[in-house]
């Protein structure tokens, strides 16, 4: 199964990768950039060929961040669907590139959209997984007040994921924000309840939760490296991993 890339079997047989709207910026900020939209697209489809069934739960904050407007006066709810709009937005330009890579798509929508996406239906994303396609969550959990990456942790669980890989621009979990304070200290292990009882941003509190309800391991890694996600499906230890134990 590993053959054609050279690397050991998968440890993994099924993950959801949680790609926030930044990632897709690049070093722009806001918007979609298409290099790097191309390289996730070539990263993604070397671990399809691995074997492993992928998810991805995308998030929207390159183009409209619900918290944010609401902060500025929006009604909440309103600037929620708003930010899930936006994640329609990403997961289209995600399954273009994949499919420009090679990989066969799939965009499912917890918004019914019916010409751009399928309607989420958890036994549908399963069999698309088990065909072969890569599935893309979009409009979160189509509920204004719960964040995506609650919605990545509810779709992981759902799907039964054997673990959610979260992508950042650091090289794991951090005892403090390591770009503001220089005694900062990387932590390659932590267990759920060191993460909220320390207050670790590495998910928002209703996420970790539900993973820890569930035992569902969460990886927390530097997409900005090539060949981490391929990494970390091979049992590489590659970031920073949150599990019942540390």
């Amino acid at each position: 199964m590993a053959a054609e890339t050279g690397r050991q079997r998968p440890v993994y047989r099924r993950i959801v990768l949680k790609l926030s709207g930044e990632a897709l910026a690049g070093s722009q900020g806001y918007g979609l950039d298409p290099s790097v939209l191309t390289r996730v697209g070539d990263e993604l489809r070397e671990v399809v060929k691995l074997g492993v069934e992928l998810a991805v739960v995308i998030g929207g904050g390159n183009i409209f961040r619900g918290m944010a407007a609401s902060a500025g006066g929006m009604e909440r709810a309103t600037a929620d669907y708003m930010g899930m709009l936006a994640t329609i937005i990403n997961a289209l330009a995600l399954q273009d590139a994949l499919e420009k890579a090679g990989c066969q798509t799939r965009v499912l929508s917890a918004i019914e959209m019916r010409a751009v996406a399928e309607p989420y239906i958890r036994r549908r994303a399963i069999r698309h997984l088990e065909k072969g396609r890569v599935v893309i969550f979009a409009a979160g959990t189509g509920n204004p007040f719960f964040t995506t990456d609650t919605a990545g942790a509810l779709r992981a669980v759902e799907i039964g994921a054997d673990a959610i890989l979260k992508a950042t621009k650091v090289d794991g979990i951090y005892s403090a924000d390591p770009a503001r304070d220089a005694s900062a200290e990387r932590l390659p292990r932590v267990t759920y309840i060191e993460v909220l009882n320390r207050r670790l941003e590495v998910m928002d509190t209703t996420a970790i939760s539900l993973c820890m309800d569930n035992k569902l391991p969460i990886v927390v890694f530097d997409l900005t490296r090539p060949g981490n996600i391929a990494r970390i499906v091979c049992g590489e230890p590659v970031g920073s991993i949150v599990t019942s134990s540390a």
